[in-house]
C-alpha cells in the first residue's frame, strides 16, 4: 500500500507546465538546414496568398461571390502556416524547443480552427458550383447573403463548439508522464498522450472533430460534385468553363485529401514511417495547400489569371 501511494504522488500532484518540441532532433547537425526550405514556403505561402487577396479585393471583376470565398480560402492559407512554422524556424537555428502548456493549447486550437475552415471552404466552394450549374437561374437568389447565411452559421457553430471543446478537455489533464513531444508544433494527440489517467474522452472528441468537420465536409463534398458531373452530362450541356472552375476544386481537394489521411493515419496506425517522417507529413499537411492553392487557382482560372497579368503590368510601367 506504501509502495502504491509512493507511485501514485507524482500523478497526482505533479503536472508539467512546460514541454519540448523535439522534432527532427533525429537529423542531428543536418536539423539547422531545415530552416531553407521551410522558409522559402512561408515565404511562398505569404507572398502568392497575400498577392491574391490583394487582387480580389481591388479588382471589380473578382468580386464575384465564387472568387470571395476563394479570397477567404487565401485568408486561411495565410494564416495557417503563421501559427507554427516561425516557431519551427527558430527552433532550427537556435534550438529554441519549450513552449508552455497555455501557448501549447493556443496553438493546437488556431492550427485545428484555423484548418477546419480548409474543408469548409471547400464544401462552400462546392456548394456555389452546385447553384451556378444546376441552379443557374436561381444562382443570384440562392449566393445573396440572407440565403447563403443559413449554410454558413451551422458549419461555424459546428468548428468552435467542437475545437473549443477538444482544447478545453486537454486543459484540464495532469501532464506526469514526461514533458516532451516529438514534433515541431503542438499537436492534440501528441499532448494528450504525455498526459496521466484516463483519456478516452479527450481521443473520443478528437476523433469525433476529425469525424464530423473533415469527414463530413468531404462527403457533402463529394456529392454535391456527383450531382455537377451528373447533371452536366444528363443535360448535354458544354458548359466546359464551370466544369473547368469545379476540375480546379477538385485537384485543390484531393492535394488536401491525400496529405490529411496521411497525416491522421500515420499517428494511429501501426506503419514503418521514423518519427522524422511522421513529423514531416503532419508540417506539409498543414503547410503544403496554403503554399499551392494560390497557385493553382492562379493558374487554372482565367479570370484570376488576367488581373494577376494586368496587376504585374502595372507594377513594371509604374516607375516610370
Amino acid at each position: 500500500m506504501v509502495m502504491s501511494s509512493i507511485q501514485d504522488l507524482p500523478a497526482e500532484n505533479i503536472s508539467f507546465t512546460v514541454f519540448k518540441l523535439n522534432g527532427f532532433y533525429s537529423l542531428g547537425e543536418w536539423r539547422r538546414f531545415l530552416f531553407i526550405p521551410y522558409f522559402f514556403m512561408l515565404l511562398l505561402s505569404t507572398t502568392s496568398n497575400s498577392v491574391l487577396i490583394y487582387l480580389i479585393i481591388t479588382q471589380r471583376a473578382l468580386h464575384s461571390p465564387m472568387f470571395v470565398l476563394i479570397g477567404l480560402m487565401s485568408v486561411v492559407d495565410l494564416f495557417m502556416p503563421i501559427f507554427f512554422v516561425p516557431n519551427m524556424l527558430l527552433s532550427f537555428l537556435f534550438d529554441w524547443n519549450q513552449i508552455s502548456l497555455v501557448d501549447c493549447l493556443i496553438q493546437i486550437f488556431c492550427v485545428q480552427y484555423v484548418g477546419a475552415y480548409q474543408s469548409t471552404l471547400l464544401l462552400w466552394m462546392a456548394l456555389d458550383r452546385f447553384f451556378a450549374i444546376c441552379r443557374p437561374l436561381s444562382y443570384h437568389n440562392y449566393m445573396q447573403m440572407p440565403n447563403f447565411l443559413k449554410f454558413i452559421i451551422a458549419p461555424i457553430l459546428r468548428n468552435t463548439f467542437l475545437n473549443v471543446s477538444m482544447v478545453s478537455l486537454a486543459g484540464k489533464l495532469n501532464f506526469c508522464m514526461k514533458n516532451e513531444m516529438d514534433h515541431c508544433f503542438c499537436e492534440h494527440m501528441g499532448l494528450v498522450q504525455l498526459a496521466c489517467g484516463d483519456t478516452s474522452v479527450n481521443n473520443l472528441v478528437g476523433l469525433s472533430t476529425a469525424l464530423l468537420i473533415a469527414t463530413t465536409d468531404f462527403v457533402f463534398i463529394t456529392i454535391s460534385y456527383v450531382i455537377i458531373f451528373a447533371s452536366v452530362m444528363k443535360s448535354g450541356k458544354s458548359s466546359m468553363k464551370a466544369i473547368n472552375t469545379c476540375i480546379t476544386h477538385i485537384i485543390i481537394i484531393t492535394f488536401s485529401l491525400v496529405f490529411a489521411l496521411m497525416a491522421f493515419l500515420s499517428y494511429r496506425i501501426k506503419n514503418n514511417f521514423s518519427p522524422s517522417s511522421r513529423i514531416f507529413i503532419s508540417t506539409m499537411y498543414a503547410l503544403f495547400p496554403s503554399c499551392f492553392n494560390p497557385i493553382i487557382y492562379g493558374i487554372r482560372t482565367k479570370e484570376i489569371r488576367q488581373q494577376l497579368l494586368k496587376f504585374f503590368n502595372h507594377v513594371k510601367v509604374l516607375p516610370h
